[in-house]
C-alpha cells in the first residue's frame, strides 16, 4: 500500500530510543524526510544514523528538550531551514515519574505539566501555522493507554496525558477545515526503556523481580504478550498518511486489547 509519504517532511520528538525511535523509522522506511529530536546528543545522532542507513532517507537530528520553549523554536527553525516546511509532527515526551498522590509534590507536578502537556502545545504551536498556510498536515500525539483506564501508581501519566488528550480533541475542530487532521496514539505495555523502569519501581516497591511484573502484565492483556514499538509505529504512518485524511481527532490504542470499556 502506498501510504503517499514519499518525499514528505516529518518531525519526531523523544526519537532516540522507543516508541520516538520507531516512528521515526517507520515514517523514514515510507520515503519521508525525518527530524529526530531529544535531549543527549551521543543517543541521538547514533539513532538518526541508524534510521538514515536503514532507509535511505534524509535524516536531520537536532538536539532539543521539548519541554523547554527556546528549544522547541530552535527545532522548528532547524526543520524549516533543513527542509523547507514540516507536514508531519510527532509529539512526544519521556513519562513522568510514577507515584501516588500523597507522594507527589507541587514541584513533580509542575515538571510532568511541562514535560507531557506543554511540550505538545508549544510543540503544535510551531509548526501549525505553516500547516495552516499550506492547508495540509498532520499532528500526531503519543499519549498512553492511562487516558482511558487509569494505571495505579501513575497519578502523573494519568492526569496529564488526559489534558493532551482534551487539547487535541478541541485543536482537531478547529483545524478541521484546513486540512489538517489531529489525532492521538495510545501506546499499551511494549517493549521500551520506559517499560524497563516501571518494571523497576514496581519490583522494588514490591520486593519482587522485574520478570514477575512482566508476567503479571502479560497476563492482563488478552494477547498475552507485549507489544512491539514498530505495531505502534505502523499506526502512526497511517495516520500521517494521504489514507487517513477523513481520521481525526481520535485516541486509537495499540494495547493488546488491554484497555476493557467500549469506546
Amino acid at each position: 500500500m502506498d501510504l503517499g509519504l514519499r518525499d514528505k517532511v516529518a518531525v519526531v520528538a523523544a526519537s532516540s530510543q522507543g516508541l520516538g525511535r520507531a516512528i521515526a523509522h517507520e515514517l523514514a522506511a515510507e520515503g519521508s524526510a525525518v527530524v529526530m529530536c531529544a535531549r543527549g546528543e551521543a543517543k541521538l545522532r547514533a539513532a538518526a544514523e541508524q534510521v538514515a542507513s536503514a532507509t535511505g532517507a534524509r535524516v536531520l537530528p537536532v538536539v532539543a528538550d521539548v519541554s523547554k520553549p527556546a528549544d522547541v523554536a530552535r527545532l522548528a527553525d532547524a526543520a524549516r531551514a533543513a527542509f523547507g516546511r514540516v507536514d508531519v509532527l510527532v509529539t512526544n515526551s519521556g513519562g513522568p515519574a510514577p507515584g501516588t498522590f500523597e507522594a507527589t509534590g507541587p514541584e513533580s507536578w509542575q515538571a510532568a505539566f511541562e514535560v507531557v502537556l506543554m511540550s505538545a502545545v508549544e510543540m503544535i504551536r510551531a509548526f501549525l501555522p505553516g500547516m495552516k498556510e499550506r492547508r495540509s498536515g498532520r499532528v500526531l500525539n503519543i499519549t498512553s493507554i492511562t487516558v482511558k483506564q487509569p494505571v495505579e501508581n501513575l497519578l502523573l501519566s494519568n492526569s496529564l496525558r488526559a489534558a493532551v488528550t482534551g487539547m487535541a480533541r478541541t485543536l482537531a475542530n478547529e483545524v478541521a477545515p484546513f486540512g489538517i487532521t489531529v489525532n492521538n496514539l495510545l501506546p499499551g505495555y511494549t517493549r521500551t526503556e520506559r517499560l524497563t523502569e516501571l518494571a523497576e519501581v514496581a519490583a522494588a516497591r514490591d520486593g519482587t523481580a522485574p520478570a514477575d511484573f512482566y508476567a503479571r502484565l502479560e497476563r492482563e492483556i488478552p494477547a498475552h504478550r507485549l507489544g512491539e514499538p514498530r505495531e505502534l509505529a505502523a499506526l502512526a504512518a497511517f495516520l500521517a498518511s494521504e489514507r487517513a485524511g477523513y481520521v481525526t481527532g481520535q485516541s486509537i490504542a495499540v494495547d493488546g486489547g488491554w484497555i476493557r470499556s467500549v469506546y
